[in-house]
């Protein structure tokens, strides 16, 4: 990985092109775009508040997915690494088109989406992620996250295909190690503050403070990609709501929104779902670190198996269809579903052949406290540990829902288990309905042992943002001219996610923008040396 150097304090006191805010995936990609973008390539001093031990933002914390339109298995082969001539013939991999693309994310996001965003983020996904595969990242067909392996075949589903070797520790890693071998500098305990401009209101420098001092970093162009406000309990209720301060952080501590009011200060716009729908939020486990993520089991906490069983809440209730839809178009909203939850909880269970669908990197004895009955009764009792305040609520929910699924069985004899579409099995029939139905996936509770995990609420990253010019990445004013030389990628960008996303495509954006901030920069850099040479 790129590594701090020890004369931070020449550094900070030196010249620069483009100052660029964070370590992450969209940081480090718009180093590696302003690297390739001018020659010479701008000087790119890259800085991060976090320590070295914190680097790569957010992104480390991922699973390394990435969210793409393809013509089917044929566009992605050039780019993965782990597929042999073999397997290439036992893959189901449909297309995922622009409007397949397109059309998640206005179906997820209610057609609150900025369309405009969007043209850019599936316009462009498949060319960028190219573009990463040429700077070294080392892409993989999904196999463990986004396929079934059903009679003797490997079948893909959701739209989610590609994912990174070693996921998010791998995507850091790799372009970490592409922007050191580009010669951009990394500073880490760096924290940028006030943004400076000059008597035009074009930025000049940006105030960074390290080891106690407060530094001027002159410079022509800045790049935030210093995240949302997701780590900061008090931001998260003051724009989110009260009970959001409750929430588990998924990932670095270090994303408390500095940066977004830094651009406020300066009359930046803001876009996008400040509400209480507006974050990116999962089931995870109630007994991960609160304040944090862990840098060695990353998105493992994540509980992400509730489609092919049922979660009851402290009431013993459920209170979500656990089979709307493909588990990348709900997993980013349910998490608020929990923390809205007596106690900010739930409990995910199964029976013993739910059990066998589960992700072992989530839910395998090392990663996870499980909680273990021969029948439901027991299994209720022993929840009743954990904070189940009803544990017979509990049980005849659990026989509420067989009854319904034998009823709607008995009616469609035809129908079977296919996790990888949306399969029809479900809770209501002519004969029984629920009042709170399971659309997909409903399987019988029924073969012991039976096994439940306690969740709460992991909030990822905020929908919220600045406003930004798609073709430049560049910060907005509220009159919607640019403030120049001041651009923006990653989760401080808002206006694209509302309510919930399409999984692996806060990935791709940041990419995206990050890449385009990148260019327009470097671009900048060129047009000042010219001005410097007249």
């Amino acid at each position: 990985m790129a590594t701090s150097t020890p004369n931070a304090a020449d550094l900070l006191l030196q010249p620069w092109d483009i100052l660029i805010l964070g370590s992450g995936s969209a940081a480090l990609c718009a180093a590696l775009s302003a690297t390739e973008s001018a020659s010479p390539p701008p000087r790119i001093l890259l800085v991060d508040k976090a320590p070295l031990e914190w680097a790569g933002g957010n992104g480390y914390f991922t699973a390394g997915a990435y969210r793409t339109q393809h013509d089917g298995l044929e566009d992605l082969l050039p780019v993965v690494s782990n597929v042999s001539e073999e397997m290439v013939g036992k893959i189901d991999l449909p297309a995922y088109s622009r409007e397949d693309f397109a059309g998640d994310l206005e179906r997820v996001t209610e057609g609150r989406s900025s369309k405009v965003l969007g043209r850019y983020v599936v316009g462009e996904s498949l060319e960028t992620v190219r573009w990463l595969k040429g700077w070294g990242v080392d892409w993989w067909l999904s196999f463990r996250r986004q396929a079934y392996f059903v009679e003797g075949r490997w079948r893909f589903w959701g739209g989610l295909h590609l994912t990174v070797r070693e996921g998010g520790k791998g995507l850091i890693r790799d372009l970490s190690e592409a922007v050191g071998r580009s010669g951009c500098v990394v500073l880490h305990e760096a924290a940028a503050g006030r943004l400076l401009v000059d008597e035009r209101g074009a930025i000049c420098g940006v105030e960074v403070e390290r080891g106690g001092r407060k530094y001027e970093v002159r410079v022509p162009s800045v790049i935030m990609c210093a995240g949302g406000f997701e780590a900061s309990p008090e931001l998260r209720k003051k724009y989110l709501g009260p009970g959001w301060e409750l929430a588990h952080t998924r990932g670095t501590p270090y994303n408390t929104g500095d940066m977004l009011g830094a651009a406020l200060t300066l009359g930046a716009k803001t876009v996008g779902d400040f509400s209480p729908t507006g974050c990116h939020s999962v089931a995870w486990d109630a007994h991960s670190p609160k304040d944090g993520g862990d840098r060695e089991k990353t998105n493992e906490f994540t509980k992400s198996g509730y489609p092919l069983g049922l979660m009851l809440n402290a009431d013993g209730k459920r209170f979500v269809d656990e089979g709307i839809d493909l588990r990348n178009y709900t997993y980013a909203k349910f998490g608020r579903a929990i923390l809205e939850q007596p106690d900010g909880i739930a409990f995910q269970i199964w029976d013993k052949d739910g059990q066998g669908w589960l992700r072992e990197e989530e839910y395998r004895d090392e990663i996870v406290r499980k909680i273990k009955g021969d029948s439901i009764e027991e299994l209720a009792r022993e929840c009743a540990k954990e904070g189940l305040q009803d544990p017979d609520a509990f049980v005849r929910t659990v026989e509420q829902y067989n009854a319904a699924v034998a009823a709607h069985r008995d009616e469609h004899p035809e129908a079977q288990l296919n996790p990888a579409i949306k399969d029809g099995l479900s809770t209501q029939s002519s004969k029984m309905q629920l009042d709170l139905a399971k659309s997909n996936w409903a399987i019988p509770l029924v073969k012991s042992p039976f096994l439940a995990v306690k969740v709460t609420s992991g909030i990822t990253f905020t929908f919220g943002g600045l406003a930004i010019n798609p073709e430049n990445a560049a910060v907005l004013r509220e009159d919607d001219s640019e403030i120049e030389g001041l651009y923006c990628a990653g989760e401080m960008v808002g206006g694209l996610f509302y309510g919930n996303y399409p999984g692996g495509s806060g990935l791709t954006a940041g990419s995206v923008f990050g890449r385009r901030a990148g260019r327009a920069a470097a671009e900048r850099a060129v047009t000042g040396r010219r001005m410097a040479r007249l």
